[in-house]
């Protein structure tokens, strides 16, 4: 049953139920990302020494699951607007618990793709364009500032669960690590769907968005104006995730591996810190041209990385990295609100976010390959910083709000 409609809604208002809403899509972007993006590189090092499989294949399970969550992305918005957004979160929380639960008792490698295909499938459901899906039904003044809040759960992820998780298996080993923190996340997060989530009263924001949606996914796909956004962030998030999967190998050669470590700290704060800022001015500012800032101040830390060698340069680089980083995911989903009508609002972003990540799921591949071709990472430092140039010419292109 959707929750009722105050008489007067006041988005600003703490006791707006679309606040309880945001709370939710953090706690589920904790989880998604904590254990899926940025405990990969956890599961692979376990799963290796535990059973000796090729890294080459545990990592294919890793592609795999970047590819079927984009897949899966293109129709979240069909599945909110037909199931509604707390019974595709809550199958998605289920689908994706029971997949790291089997991870701590697998012992086939088959078993290990089967229990990424669920990981994957409930990524999907608690992803950049689901969280978008959900919080855009019911905001729209202060839609910017929502999205950034629950969004900033991706970032606390990497913070609070993949740190935890490291020094559990030390202690208490893989399988019991990875059984305790599942049960953990089923407790904190499934609650938290099914009491806080829910599709609003038909007003404002919701109001629009269930409006008879103009565009199609083939009319996006044959639009100018969609590729113009998609790509810009195709490129940018491209750039972007192959920088982070390498930081910690880029700078361990000059300032030392704890140094290095460091600094994936500080531009992991850093990004905390720019979404919360843009968040803050989101409905106040020229989006484009912040994504094309943002975007050159990228190309800018990148460029300085490759020059300088001070522990100090490179930690103020990795922080000015971060300040943009957090806001690279949530900028296209602004851009989006801006320039297309609400009621596609929901499709246009999962599309958007399926094509973006199909594309920089590749990143850290091609990195890897032109290092190995070049023999140091100054090529592949390169091709990120111009990847981002390419993304800031095509941004700063100006455009109307569009109609199919």
């Amino acid at each position: 049953m959707a929750t009722a409609a105050p008489s007067a809604i006041d988005e600003t208002s703490w006791r707006y139920p679309g606040w309880r809403v945001v709370v939710a899509c953090f706690l589920a972007a904790v989880c998604c990302w904590g254990f899926g993006l940025y405990g990969h590189g956890v599961y692979l090092t376990e799963l290796n020494r535990l059973h000796g499989w090729p890294t080459s294949l545990i990592s294919a399970g890793v592609t795999g699951f970047y590819f079927l969550t984009a897949t899966v992305v293109v129709f979240i918005s069909d599945a909110v607007a037909r199931l509604g957004p707390k019974r595709v979160m809550l199958i998605g929380a289920c689908s994706f618990g029971c997949g790291v639960a089997l991870l701590g008792i697998i012992d086939a490698l088959w078993q290990f793709y089967a229990a990424y295909v669920l990981m994957a499938i409930g990524a999907a459901t608690m992803h950049v364009g689901a969280i978008s899906n959900v919080v855009g039904l019911w905001f729209d003044k202060k839609r910017g500032l929502a999205i950034s809040l629950a969004l900033n759960g991706a970032s606390s992820g990497g913070i609070l669960v993949t740190p935890a998780l490291v020094l559990a298996i030390a202690h208490f080993g893989f399988s019991h690590t990875i059984l305790g923190a599942t049960a953990i996340m089923a407790v904190i997060l499934i609650p938290a769907i099914a009491f806080w989530i829910d599709r609003p009263a038909a007003h404002g924001a919701s109001a629009a968005a269930s409006a008879a949606p103009q565009w199609t996914r083939g009319a996006a796909l044959r639009s100018r104006h969609f590729w113009n956004v998609a790509a810009t962030f195709a490129m940018a998030l491209t750039a972007q995730v192959g920088f982070l999967v390498h930081q910690i190998a880029i700078l361990q050669p000059t300032i030392g591996r704890p140094q290095a470590g460091l600094s994936v700290g500080v531009l992991t704060v850093s990004a905390i810190s720019g979404r919360l800022a843009l968040g803050a001015f989101a409905d106040r500012l020229d989006i484009r041209r912040f994504a094309a800032l943002s975007l050159a101040s990228q190309a800018a830390a990148l460029f300085a990385i490759m020059w300088f060698s001070n522990t100090t340069a490179l930690l103020v680089a990795c922080a000015l990295f971060g300040l943009s980083a957090g806001n690279v995911i949530t900028l296209p989903s602004l851009v989006i609100q801006r320039e297309f009508e609400a009621a596609s609002f929901g499709m246009l972003v999962g599309l958007s976010w399926a094509i973006t990540q199909f594309t920089y799921a590749f990143g850290p591949g091609v990195m890897g390959a032109l290092r190995d071709l070049t023999g140091g990472y100054g090529a592949p430092i390169a091709m990120c910083i111009a990847l981002d140039i390419a993304a800031v010419v095509l941004i700063s292109l100006r455009r109307s709000p569009q109609r199919a």
